[in-house]
């Protein structure tokens, strides 16, 4: 196991720097060490994150006089503790290869964007904190990727030679000629400086005690181990082993041992995986491209407040006082200078090692060696130099790149002139975009791409639960889209557009107020695309102090984004300040409307299939085939041919159900291999598409807009149909999903039969399609003929056909929902799917029952039942039974009851359509048919009253039920009465039958409950009790012989006319029938008068009828009541007409039978003609002298009958009822008590 550098026993008395903490990685560790504070206020800290180096070998302390010109015997070998030695020492630039901080960044994802200041090579690092010293020049490459920064070497000179034969880059090359105003040579290397590096590698093996020509350090110096990085990077060789993997920082406590371990790299790595489930689609070797962490070791850096993630080479060794030591070597007769005591002094701050071991040769002669701590170095002679000041570079820089690096995706340059003192900032993008040259290509582009993608998609998988950096996923991606072109990176842009759907979440709930907004999730350091117009023109943001240098030095070279005109600016203290705060308008750009952000998802899914399909097969390899063709519904006509068809058409909804069998090397229809990136790629466009259909089907749905969520169902079901054809799996949530698909085309279907009046507004709607719409279809074509689901998603014009494939959407939703694969998954759908069955179900019983019963009123003759109602009738019964199933399962009573009392209803359909007709086409006798539906009906409301078991679990359906049964038993009994069946039963008999469907119609009557019903209730009630009574009646009128039957049917017959008048009394809208029932009575006390033969009884009989004669006055003081309001409304409308006609003018009343009133007036006025006389004759003839209040009551009689002998015949209606009331109200105080008559 590979140890890192570490630093556990620095007593803090002796820092004057920070040189914190024990640099040790493990799986799931974290370093957290301490923060130090020195006399000169500089703050560092290093963590080791990764190291592929051995452990820290003692180095050996060489003899003096030991020559270094000769090469020790293992010069140039592998050594595990100098790494992978090759010749490549020799023959290796000093410089950093180009793309270094990209294979650090696709490392360390998780520090991108955010975390980290700058991510580059230790070398750029010191070369940049070194540019006020030195008067070399500078050149690099600057990327920015949210606030971090890569930072990469960009030799000019290097990168024209190696491009002469292609020609990419011509165009800089003839920039930056114009730029240094001279022919560009690329510098040879002295013969020192290749001696020199042959001095030094030679004196790094001798130290690793590779011969006899040295000695190891004694143990009394080994204590520790440690591991660090080289000064120069071209005397190092590259990482031992590929830095494929990272560590994070260890929380090892710094006073730990550190075990060596013989492995030389980490034992326990925590990476970033390089299979990420749903972003990373595309495949490795795309994903790379090559790019590695060739670093030996990775370390986060923070130096005061920068976070730096770098790399570095330096070879660490074990010895000395500590247990991490850096070694160097120097000719004794060359002091040390500034430069080079910054170069020591920051490497040891990078790699946490806190002593420097210094050997000092003359011409490759060993002299002496000499330990120096790290904190000492700034104090060196002839290299002393201000930590601080080092400190005030470092922020400057930072925040000069920050403040002007400001485009994601663009490549800058910093570039600075040897022996020159400015330094400038150039948009190598823009440059490039300017170029005339067709063929100007960026190197940075592709590496720059990929990198977007990968921090996008590992803040997509930190972001599962919270929505904060979808805005700066959002630009990420946008701005890796940008830079790639479809044709050479199809993978990457298809990837980036699917997790751009992805960021929108089309199955959450609306957002209630105060919950967490899409608009927050912006991070500082990101921007919308609506801010770059502006960024374009904007120039460096500096401090004042600056504003007058940038304006001179931007007359000198109008192609520099910035310029610092003197690198002394550098070491003033917040000289320059980044005020170029990238905006936090990222707001991610989702409204709570979920049409638009449905479209968004489809526009990003459709670029996705675009950029598939133009890897897999051109348009003329496919089969001709035009997807907007209509395709015909099956279903012809309601015959048995045309049920047929439909259920054939239908069958493919269960074809789907269940994992499919597919020949995983078989190529898909457009050429796909299964398992490739365009096929995984493929499968989850195809299902989001769906998603988003389904969205907005369902919206369309809740806007009552039938015909355009049919259209969206029937694309979601076109695009999981393409699903099926290139998935070889159907996973459990697939099948769920598809499932809530056909329960919401089962939805649309019912609706759009239950509105057939809106049919033509709806195929309108359904009818049209989007430019987007018509791309979709075209790349569905290519995987599916998409006709699977065409019978589910058709727009019919019949209603029953509409009905007929809701119910099975439903059936396959169920199916689906009850099959192996989903039956622990879906408990909570089930139940839902269930009661949409039992509902549609419901409808198609109500329909058929509804022909039924229409066919029965278009009947001219009504003979035997047809074979047609017969099978409408059969239909219609399986439906509610199924249906009631359905709810049964569930336990859903109420709408059980509704089913049962909608099949009791049925059953009375079925009882009308067996009424006999006599050979006159008059209604015959009851039949015993009839009689058996109407109990049938009477059991299944008797069950849904059992199913709800009381008024208050449901109280509209309960009401419902209740009258439903009480007008069954009404009708019942009527029809026994009205039409009894003589030929089969005795009168005896049909009386009892007839008095018990009453009474217990009578039962069920609420006459208690106040509710729109009551007013019926009472006038059913009164209606009964005026049959009942008038059966007795009749039975009173034909019983001969047994008196005391006679006496029962007289009592009862009392009993019912009485409370038949109490009730049509209240109802104060009913006098017909109150008129009616009094006349009744009269008539009933007029017969018994019949068969008395005393004066005084006929007399008494006589006043008795009178009386009862009199209280109608009631009835036609309503009737009288109605005919004046009438002729009053039509008076005001035409007077001159109603004047002329006025019968007709009363014809006009709705709610008056004015012929029922004149015959009810035709029974009255000779009947009380008949009581005032026949009272007149007794009177007038009794034996018995008059008292005066008899005298007074025959005056008046005699009053009252003059006047209707003398009434005219012929007056008007309204007139007549006015003197009846007139006349009625005189015998009412005589009639009324003795007390009245007294008075009188």
């Amino acid at each position: 196991m590979s140890e890192p550098a570490g630093d556990p026993g620095v007593p803090l008395d002796n820092a004057k720097e920070e040189v914190c903490g024990l640099t040790c990685t493990g799986e799931n560790s974290k370093h957290d060490s301490a923060v130090c504070a020195s006399n000169s206020e500089i703050k560092s800290r290093a963590v080791v994150k990764y190291s592929a180096a051995p452990p820290p070998a003692s180095y050996a302390l060489l003899q003096e006089k030991t020559d270094l010109k000769l090469p020790p015997a293992n010069w140039l070998r592998e050594s595990p503790q100098l790494g992978s030695a090759g010749t490549t020492i020799l023959g290796s630039s000093s410089k950093s290869k180009p793309f270094s901080s990209f294979g650090m960044a696709y490392d360390f994802i998780d520090c991108v964007g955010d975390d980290v200041d700058v991510v580059s090579d230790s070398e750029n690092i010191k070369k940049l904190l070194k540019i006020p010293y030195s008067k070399s020049h500078v050149s690099m490459a600057v990327h920015r990727v949210g606030r971090t920064l890569l930072l990469d070497d960009l030799d000019i000179q290097e990168l024209f030679m190696s491009s002469s034969q292609t020609g990419d880059w011509t165009w800089l090359k003839e920039f930056y000629q114009r730029l240094i105003d001279q022919k560009w040579q690329r510098k040879k290397k002295s013969k020192e400086h290749w001696y020199q590096k042959a001095i030094l590698s030679k004196f790094l093996y001798h130290s690793v005690n590779g011969d006899g020509a040295a000695e190891p350090v004694s143990d009394s110096l080994n204590e520790g181990e440690g591991d660090g990085t080289e000064e120069f990077r071209s005397s190092w060789p590259t990482a031992f082993t590929s830095a494929s993997t990272d560590a994070e920082e260890s929380d090892v406590p710094q006073q730990e041992g550190i075990p060596v371990d013989s492995k030389y790299a980490l034992d326990q790595v925590a990476s970033v995986s390089k299979e990420q489930n749903l972003p990373m689609l595309f495949n490795e070797g795309e994903n790379s491209q090559g790019l590695r962490n060739d670093f030996i070791r990775n370390i986060m850096w923070t130096f005061e407040d920068i976070h730096m993630l770098v790399g570095s080479n330096m070879p660490i060794f074990g010895g000395g006082r500590y247990p991490a030591v850096s070694l160097r070597l120097r000719d004794n007769n060359k002091p040390i200078n500034i430069l080079t005591g910054i170069d020591y002094w920051l490497d040891n701050l990078m790699c946490n090692v806190p002593e420097l071991v210094m050997c000092f040769h003359v011409n490759g002669i060993v002299q002496k060696y000499e330990m120096i701590k790290t904190e000492d170095i700034p104090h060196l002679e002839h290299s002393t130099f201000s930590t601080r000041v080092v400190k005030d570079i470092a922020q400057n820089i930072l925040s000069f790149l920050k403040s002007n690096c400001t485009k994601e995706g663009h490549t800058y340059w910093l570039f600075k002139a040897s022996g020159s003192d400015i330094v400038k900032l150039y948009d190598l993008t823009t440059l490039c975009e300017e170029a005339e040259e067709e063929k100007c290509q960026n190197p940075f582009t592709l590496p720059v791409a990929v990198l977007l993608y990968k921090v996008a998609s590992n803040l997509m998988l930190n972001s599962r639960h919270g929505r904060k950096h979808y805005g700066t996923i959002r630009t990420l991606l946008l701005n890796c889209v940008k830079l790639l072109d479809q044709d050479r990176h199809p993978q990457i842009i298809a990837s980036a557009h699917y997790m751009l759907s992805e960021l929108f979440q089309l199955d959450e709930p609306p957002q209630e107020d105060g919950a967490e907004s899409y608009g927050v999730g912006g991070s500082e350091d990101s921007y919308s695309d609506d801010d770059r117009e502006e960024e374009e023109e904007e120039v460096t943001e500096l401090t004042e102090d600056s504003d007058e240098n940038s304006s001179s030095s931007s007359q000198n070279d109008q192609k520099a984004v910035a310029v610092i005109s003197s690198v002394g600016e550098l070491s003033v203290p917040e000289k320059y300040k980044s005020t170029h705060q990238i905006r936090p308008s990222c707001a991610f750009p989702v409204s709570q409307d979920k049409e638009e952000k449905c479209r968004h998802v489809l526009s990003y899914v459709l670029k996705g299939l675009k950029a598939v399909d133009g890897t897999i097969k051109k348009e003329s390899d496919l089969p001709a085939a035009d997807p907007y063709t209509p395709i015909p519904l099956k279903y012809k006509d309601r015959s048995a041919a045309g049920a047929c068809a439909a259920e054939t058409g239908i069958s493919p909804l269960l074809e789907r159900v269940g994992p499919l069998e597919a020949d995983q090397n078989h190529p898909t229809r457009s050429g796909m291999i299964p398992g490739s990136w365009q096929h995984r790629l493929k499968l989850q466009l195809f299902l989001k598409a769906s998603k988003a259909y389904y969205v907005l089907s369902d919206a369309a749905t809740n806007l009552l807009k039938y015909g355009r969520a049919l259209r969206y169902i029937k694309l979601s079901l076109q695009c999981y149909d393409a699903y099926c054809s290139v998935s070889g799996t159907l996973h459990p949530h697939v099948l769920y999903f598809h499932s809530q698909c056909l329960s919401l085309c089962g939805d649309i279907q019912l609706m759009l039969a239950q509105n057939a009046n809106n049919r033509a507004a709806y195929l309108e709607e359904y009818s049209y399609q989007t430019k987007e719409d018509q791309e979709f279809l075209h790349s569905l074509h290519r995987e599916s003929s998409c006709q699977a689901f065409n019978m589910a998603t058709d727009l019919a014009t019949d209603p029953e056909y509409q009905l007929f494939v809701g119910n099975k959407c439903y059936e396959a939703a169920y199916e689906l929902l009850v099959s192996d694969v989903l039956k622990d998954h879906a408990s909570d759908q089930l139940p839902q799917v269930l009661k949409r069955l039992g509902n549609i179900r419901n409808e198609m019983g109500v329909y058929y029952m509804n022909q039924a019963a229409a066919m029965q009123t278009e009947k001219e003759v009504k003979m035997s039942v047809t074979v047609a109602e017969q099978e409408l009738w059969k239909k219609s019964f399986a439906f509610f039974e199924k249906g009631m199933k359905d709810f049964e399962v569930i336990g859903d009573s109420t709408n059980t009851a509704l089913l049962l009392c909608n099949t009791g209803r049925l059953m009375r359909i079925c009882a009308q359509a067996h009424c006999a007709t006599a050979a006159d086409q008059n209604r015959g006798e009851f039949s015993p048919e009839e009689a058996l539906y109407y109990n049938k009906a009477i059991d299944y409301y008797l069950q849904a009253m059992k199913s709800l078991s009381c008024r208050e679990s449901h109280p509209a359906v309960w009401d419902s039920v209740n009258w439903e049964l009480s007008t069954t038993y009404f009708t019942l009994a009527t029809l026994l009465q009205d039409y009894a069946p003589l030929s089969r039963k005795a009168q005896e008999q049909i009386e009892r039958e007839v008095t018990e469907a009453m009474m217990k119609s009578l039962k069920y009557c609420d006459l208690h409950t106040e509710s729109a019903r009551q007013p019926l209730y009472q006038y059913r009630a009164a209606t009964i009790h005026h049959r009942l009574a008038s059966m007795y009646h009749s039975c009173f009128r034909n019983q001969v012989g047994d008196e005391h039957l006679r006496k029962q049917h007289r009592s009862l017959a009392e009993l019912h006319y009485s409370k038949a008048v109490c009730l049509f009394l209240s109802l104060k809208d009913s006098p017909c029938e109150l008129l009616r029932t009094l006349l009744e009575r009269v008539a009933f006390a007029e017969f018994t008068m019949a068969g008395q033969s005393s004066s005084a009884a006929k007399l008494k009989s006589l006043t008795a009828a009178l009386e009862i004669m009199t209280e109608t006055r009631h009835a036609f003081q309503l009737i009288y009541s109605d005919l004046l309001q009438e002729q009053t409304e039509l008076n005001e409308q035409d007077p001159a007409e109603s004047m002329e006609s006025p019968e007709v003018a009363a014809d006009i009343s709705s709610g008056l039978n004015l012929q029922e009133v004149m015959k009810l007036i035709g029974v009255f006025e000779p009947s009380f003609s008949f009581l005032l006389l026949q009272l007149i004759k007794l009177m007038t003839t009794a034996k018995k002298k008059p008292s005066n209040k008899d005298e007074e009551t025959l005056k008046t009689y005699k009053n009252v009958y003059s006047k209707m002998l003398r009434a005219e015949k012929n007056a008007l209606l309204l007139d007549r009822v006015k003197l009846y009331v007139e006349l009625l109200q005189q015998l009412t105080p005589q009639t009324g008590g003795d007390d009245t008559a007294s008075h009188s």
